[in-house]
């Protein structure tokens, strides 16, 4: 199971680990959190050492109810950032995220790599011509909505049968346009209550059939504050524990604001499993 990033193959053999840095001033964790050049630098400086295969740079906020970004602001916050990265670690393997097929061909023509797009093309229907033209891997999440009404959308009969038939019917379209290497994002936290953030965790590894890596993004998510009843800055424990709930049901890819911890995960799941 590997992806072609720009030349470079990725093998998921062993589960990777995606660090986060946001470009954003709002989002939920560690909005505003770094604000110049020498700040991103040193936070993807941080995460390489610490084992990530890959930074996922996003400029603009996805949670509930978030803002909307205008395509000309989220161009200002993101284009900069992907320059100063892609100069100073050239080797360094960079996603996008965004649901904007502009943003996307822009932040590629400057050195990305990969697409992690919400909306698994629904939000612009010119995403999937953009990432088949330049043969990107694409990061296709499950969400019903925008990022701003997504959560009036979690009427489900069965989330898990839902996701499987979305995945299915995006899953062509991008082959049709291209798109040779897919991962999947169950979405946690889009478009579903907390309870079915649970069911989707418990049931994840229903997602291997389609014999695609599964990228897990529960970091520090309001899955785990809500319902432990504390704050974003409060459950790194928690992350931790359904990262490696994720690992055990084949996920192959944690996006992760705390590299070092998921990173570990990753290790000793696969000692686990060596000595089996």
């Amino acid at each position: 199971m590997t992806i072609n990033c720009n030349g470079k193959l990725m093998d998921f053999e062993v589960p990777k680990v995606m660090g986060i840095l946001n470009c954003t001033p709002n989002s939920f964790y560690d909005g505003g959190k770094y604000t110049s050049e020498n700040a991103f630098l040193k936070q993807t400086e941080k995460m390489l050492i610490e084992g990530a295969s890959i930074i996922d740079i996003g400029a603009y906020s996805t949670q509930p109810n978030a803002p909307f970004v205008s395509e000309s602001e989220e161009l200002q916050r993101i284009l900069p950032v992907v320059n100063a990265l892609a100069k100073e670690f050239p080797e360094a393997i960079l996603s996008i995220d965004t649901f904007r097929a502009e943003v996307a061909k822009q932040c590629i023509e400057v050195g990305a790599s990969i697409i992690n797009d919400v909306s698994a093309g629904f939000l612009d229907e010119k995403m999937f011509e953009v990432v088949g033209n330049y043969k990107a891997p694409y990061i296709m999440m499950h969400m019903k909505g925008t990022p701003q009404n997504m959560q009036k959308f979690t009427d489900y009969e069965d989330v898990m049968k839902d996701m499987m038939f979305y995945f299915s019917e995006r899953i062509a379209t991008a082959k049709k346009h291209g798109i040779v290497d897919v991962i999947l994002d169950p979405g946690f936290g889009f478009s579903k209550t907390l309870n079915q953030n649970y069911e989707v965790l418990n049931k994840l590894e229903l997602l291997n059939e389609f014999n695609l890596p599964v990228l897990s993004a529960l970091s520090r998510k309001s899955m785990l504050y809500k319902f432990l009843n504390t704050e974003p800055n409060e459950v790194l424990n928690g992350t931790t524990v359904l990262h490696t709930i994720s690992l055990m049901k084949g996920a192959k890819l944690l996006r992760a604001h705390d590299v070092k911890e998921a990173v570990e995960c990753v290790k000793l799941i696969q000692k686990m499993y060596e000595n089996n």
